[in-house]
C-alpha cells in the first residue's frame, strides 16, 4: 500500500436460497478476531427472501441486505460492490465457513505486501460428510489436480477464485468486475486483470472450509459445466491456453479405452494379446489405488478414501466430456459459444 492509504473491507456474499448456508457463514464472520469489515448480502432473487435471515445479525455484524432479480453469482456480486462503501472487496461463497482469523490473516498479508487481487485455498472442515470431504480431496489434491486450487508454487500467479477472493476498488473498477458468464466468471476477472496489468497473489494461510455440492449427480453437473466453461474461457484469453487444460478430457479418453480394452479379454484373442490388454487398465488401478490411500491418510476414514475414487472418476469424466463437447462446438463446429452454450450467459443488468 502506498501513502496513507486506509484498507477498508467490505465483504460480499452473493447468495440464491442457502438459507442454512448463509447462517453458517455469517455465525463464522462473527466469530472474527478482526470485526473491522462491513458485510453485503445479495439476495440473487430468492424464491423465499433471505433477509430476515441476513438482519438478525445487523447487531453483530456491520451488514447490509439487497433483494434483486437472478442474474447469476457474478453480476450479484458487481451489483454488491456498487453498494458497498469499502475500497477492497472480498468475495465469499455462501456455502464457505471463514475461520476465525481469517480477516486477521487477509489485513496481514496486504499490510505486508500489498497486492491488487488474492484468492485463498479452500479444504473441508473436520465437521463436513464423507461425501464433501471425498469432493474436496477431488478438487484440491495433488494427485488430481495438481493442488491447483491452493498450489503454493504459483504464489505470485495464482488464479483467484470467487469462493474466496479479494479485489481492490481500483483493479475492479478498470476491469469492470465479473463479465457476463455466468460459469467461469472467476477465472476470467483473473486473467482480465493480468491482461490489465493488475498482479495477483496466493494467500497461503487464508482458506475458507468449502462445503460444496451435497450430491454426486449435483457435483457431476458442477464439473461438467466447469468443463464446458473452460474452451470458452480460451477463446477470450488465447494467450493465457495451457496444454494441461486437456488433461481431465485425455483421461476420460484413457478410461473409455482401457476399460474396452479390458473386455477383449473375454475374447477369442491370443493370450499375450488378452494379458497386454489388461495394461492400461492395470495403470488406471494403481492410480485409483494411490487416490484411495492418499485420501484415507489425509481424512484418517477409509469411507472418505473410497468415496475419493467416485468423486475423482466423476471429477474426470464430467469436466473430460463438458471439456470435449465444448471444444468440439467452438473450434471444430466454429459455433458461436453464446449459440451453443446459451445457459453460460447472461443479460447484464
Amino acid at each position: 500500500m502506498h501513502g496513507s492509504f486506509r484498507l477498508k473491507l467490505s465483504i460480499i456474499i452473493a447468495v440464491f436460497n442457502r438459507k442454512d448456508e448463509l447462517q453458517d457463514l455469517l455465525n463464522s464472520l462473527v466469530k472474527q478476531s478482526d470485526k473491522d469489515f462491513e458485510v453485503v448480502i445479495v439476495d440473487d432473487g430468492s424464491s423465499e427472501k433471505l433477509e430476515s435471515c441476513a438482519l438478525k445479525y445487523s447487531d453483530k455484524l456491520d451488514i447490509k441486505y439487497f433483494y434483486k432479480e437472478n442474474s447469476g453469482a457474478g453480476l450479484a456480486r458487481n451489483y454488491g460492490v456498487r453498494l458497498a462503501s469499502g475500497n477492497y472487496f472480498i468475495f465469499l461463497d455462501s456455502d464457505c465457513i471463514a475461520p476465525d482469523n481469517y480477516i486477521y490473516k487477509v489485513r496481514s498479508n496486504l499490510i505486508s505486501k500489498y497486492v491488487d487481487a488474492f484468492g485463498g485455498a479452500d479444504s473441508a472442515d473436520a465437521s463436513f460428510n464423507n461425501l464433501q470431504k471425498a469432493i474436496s480431496y477431488s478438487m484440491t489434491s495433488l494427485l488430481t489436480t495438481g493442488g491447483i486450487r491452493g498450489n503454493k508454487k504459483s504464489v505470485d500467479k495464482f488464479q483467484p477464485r470467487s469462493f474466496n477472493m479479494g479485489i481492490s476498488k481500483e483493479a475492479f473498477q478498470v476491469t469492470g468486475g465479473f463479465s457476463e458468464l455466468r460459469i467461469g466468471e472467476d477465472p476470467d476477472l483473473s486473467l482480465t486483470l493480468w491482461e490489465k496489468g493488475f498482479q495477483t497473489r496466493f494467500f497461503n494461510d487464508c482458506k475458507v472450509f468449502h462445503k460444496r455440492r451435497t450430491s454426486l449427480k449435483k457435483f457431476s453437473r458442477q464439473v461438467y459445466h466447469f468443463g464446458i466453461a473452460r474452451p470458452i474461457l480460451n477463446l477470450r484469453h488465447p494467450e493465457y491456453v495451457k496444454l494441461t487444460f486437456w488433461f481431465p478430457s485425455l483421461f476420460f479418453i484413457y478410461t473409455i479405452v482401457s476399460l474396452s480394452l479390458l473386455f477383449s479379454y473375454y475374447t477369442n484373442l491370443p493370450f499375450l494379446v488378452k494379458v497386454l490388454a489388461t495394461i492400461p487398465f492395470l495403470f488406471l488401478s494403481i492410480y485409483y489405488a494411490l487416490i484411495f490411500i492418499d485420501s484415507t491418510i489425509k481424512n484418517k476414514s477409509i469411507q472418505v478414501g473410497f468415496l475419493s475414487i467416485v468423486t475423482t472418476f466423476i471429477q474426470f469424466f464430467s469436466y473430460g466430456f463438458g471439456f470435449l463437447k465444448s471444444y468440439i462446438a467452438l473450434n471444430i463446429l466454429k459455433i458461436s459459444p453464446e449459440k451453443a452454450f446459451p445457459s453460460h450467459y447472461h443479460t447484464q443488468s
